[in-house]
Parts: structure tokens; sequence; C-alpha cells
């Protein structure tokens, strides 16, 4: 049987991600600690650390890729209206405010994607956290099992 302890402790691992809003890497630093200090306390804590963390590892995996195939879009379509041979300084230079690149919709369709993705994780973050304040086992949607 669980004990509220257990609950809270399985809690704050979850709210714990929260801390990268003051503290750079705090996402996954305050999770990890709850867990190493409470894992041999029960299976429930161990269960729910072990998810809050590799839910953790899955978001930072997708911005990367996302990251990593949004960023070029943006720098193509900065970069298209420059002509680096004829180019003489500032007093030439002028942004094309006309038609909109494809490139553009693109690299914005990836950014709302990951304002959507964002808000997502969010309300997973807070979804697990009242799952185990209630005593309930929770399996975060798209997360990869690192930690097994």
């Amino acid at each position: 049987m669980l004990d509220n302890h257990q609950k809270n402790i399985a809690t704050f691992i979850h709210l714990s991600t929260f801390s990268r809003f003051i503290i750079p890497l705090g996402n996954f630093i305050g999770p990890i600690i709850l867990w190493v200090s409470n894992k041999e306390k029960s299976e429930f804590i161990d269960a729910h650390g072990k998810q809050a963390i590799n839910f953790q590892i899955s978001i930072l995996l997708y911005a990367i890729i996302l990251g990593t195939i949004s960023i070029p879009f943006f720098i193509f379509n900065i970069f298209s209206n420059f002509d680096f041979i004829d180019f003489n300084g500032l007093h030439d230079f002028h942004i094309n405010i006309g038609k909109p690149s494809p490139l553009l919709y693109i690299g914005g369709a990836l950014g709302g994607l990951a304002i959507l993705g964002f808000i997502l994780e969010l309300v997973f973050i807070i979804k697990a956290s009242l799952k185990a304040r209630d005593g309930e086992l929770y399996q975060y949607p798209f997360t990869i099992n690192f930690i097994k």
C-alpha cells in the first residue's frame, strides 16, 4: 500500500521538471536527485522517476531534431535576398518585404510545432503529477524508454 510520503515524492519528481525555469538544466537535475535518493524506498517512486527522466530526455531529443530541421529554413530565407557578389556595403542594403519565401512558411510551421510541443509538455507534466498524487502510474506519451 502506498503512503502519502511516496505519493508526494513521486509528485515532486514530476513537478521538479519545472525548475528549469529557474535553474539551467533543472528539468534534469531536480528529477534525477529526487529519483536517485528515493528509488530504493518503493517501486512506485522508481517507476515515476524513470518516466519523468525518460520524458525529459525524449523532449530534449525531439527539440534537437526539430531545431536541426527548422534553423536552416530561417537561415536560407534570410540570406536568399542577399547578393554576395555585388554587395557594396550598407548603403546598398535593402529588405524585400514583397512575397515571402515558401521556406519561411515551412520554418514558421516548424516553429509553431515547437510551441505546440512545449504546451503539450506542460500539460503532460501536470497530468503525471496529478496521477502520482492519486497513487496511479502514468506513462508519458511519445516517450523513448532510455532508462528501463
